[in-house]
């Protein structure tokens, strides 16, 4: 046995061996195929939910895609997180000559081959990136999605010798203590909580010997949670877990907080200075939101519509809470560019790069919503100054 990447845990009359992977490592996915294949189990449990499968098995997985009913629903920003941790994974892969999960499929077609059970174990990706965005604060959020964009167009070249030290021990502890530094919230979500996830998703299994797939990063984490379940400490009920927490009274509040200080800014000028001053105020504050909303759109290279639209619906997003200011924009650029077959077809491969990005419909009605969004917000934060200092005058 590998003590690097593999632990054996007899627990309760079960025994329990756990395979440590790299997402995207050519020697991992042999390591499974040897690992079934020796061992025989009762039942394999691999680290992936319905979703993620579904996505590696089958061709048209993103036909279904509509992103007009994307912005409707509010998800943009959950489908830009999926789509950059898709490009920065699929890209190291391309370095391997393998796609990320390769080793988990190849578990699940060894298992196949064999005649043997298999189980998904993962807690279902977009239930997890929602609870990441939910625990984040206001700058929590900001700082995910500087790492997340960083992440994706990083030129840094990784070898193979690097991805298979990801495995080790001190490399994982080094990295699990970067990211609880830098975002406790996110690693908390995407570490910690996955990690009791699995471990009970693997006592649940059926079968007195067991073959778990999960990516190294889990590998403590899981044999302590397995542990404890054995003990009586913890418990395999995860429902908890499969929920979104509740929003907290500033998130709440939060939507209506800009809406609110542009209002009182526009009466407090007319209460001053009369109704000229107040008009004159509203027109710089659309002009600002308006504006960089507009160049953000432009900076995406939108449709010349999706540039007057973003102008002209920010102010409108911004007073209403439950209208994003991407959204207008998103939509008119969705529908005035369809995405193509081609488009669909090679999005996994063309968010890997900054060419791809722009010319795929799909990744720049993305990049519309959110650089608008961005311009938008940008235009508040200054307007709100510049529209206190005319009072003040």
């Amino acid at each position: 046995m590998n003590e690097k990447t593999q632990t054996r845990l007899t627990l309760q009359n079960r025994e329990i061996i756990l395979v440590g992977t790299a997402h995207i490592s050519r020697e991992s996915i042999e390591e499974v195929q040897e690992v079934i294949r020796n061992e025989h189990p009762d039942m394999v449990c691999v680290e992936l939910d319905a979703g993620r499968l579904a996505s590696m098995t089958q061709q048209d997985s993103w036909d279904k895609l509509d992103l007009v009913k994307v912005f409707k629903e509010g998800k943009g920003f959950l489908l830009m997180a999926n789509l950059v941790l898709a490009s920065f994974q699929r890209r190291l892969g391309l370095n391997m000559g393998v796609k990320p999960g390769d080793e988990m499929k190849a578990a699940i077609d060894t298992a196949s081959e064999l005649g043997i059970p298999f189980s998904l174990c993962d807690r279902e990706v977009q239930l997890t990136l929602k609870r990441a965005w939910a625990s984040c604060g206001f700058w929590s959020k900001n700082k995910l999605l500087a790492t997340l964009i960083s992440s994706a167009f990083t030129t840094e070249k990784i070898d193979e010798q690097q991805i298979e030290s990801i495995k080790e021990k001190n490399e994982l502890d080094s990295m699990m203590g970067e990211l609880a530094e830098y975002l406790p919230e996110v690693k908390r979500t995407l570490i910690d909580e996955r990690d009791h996830y699995l471990a009970a998703k693997i006592w649940a299994s059926q079968g007195s010997r067991i073959v778990a797939v999960i990516g190294a990063g889990h590998m403590g984490g899981v044999v302590a949670h397995l542990e404890k379940i054995s003990r009586g400490e913890a418990t395999i009920d995860t429902s908890n877990l499969e929920q979104l927490p509740p929003p907290s009274l500033f998130s709440k509040l939060a939507p209506w907080i800009i809406p609110a200080l542009i209002i009182t800014l526009l009466i407090a000028g007319f209460f001053k200075s009369g109704g000229a001053v107040s008009i004159n105020m509203l027109l710089q504050w659309m002009l600002w939101n308006g504006s960089l909303a507009a160049l953000g759109t432009l900076a995406a290279l939108g449709h010349p519509l999706s540039i007057l639209t973003a102008f002209l619906g920010a102010p409108i997003a911004t007073l209403n809470p439950f209208i994003g200011v991407g959204l207008f924009a998103g939509i008119v650029e969705a529908t005035l560019r369809r995405p193509r077959v081609q488009d669909i077809e090679h999005l996994a491969t063309d968010v890997t790069s900054l060419k791809g990005l722009f010319r795929n419909r799909v990744s720049r009605a993305l990049l519309v919503f959110f650089l608008s969004s961005l311009g938008g917000a940008i235009g508040n934060f200054i307007s709100i100054p510049f529209l206190t200092n005319l009072i003040i005058k």
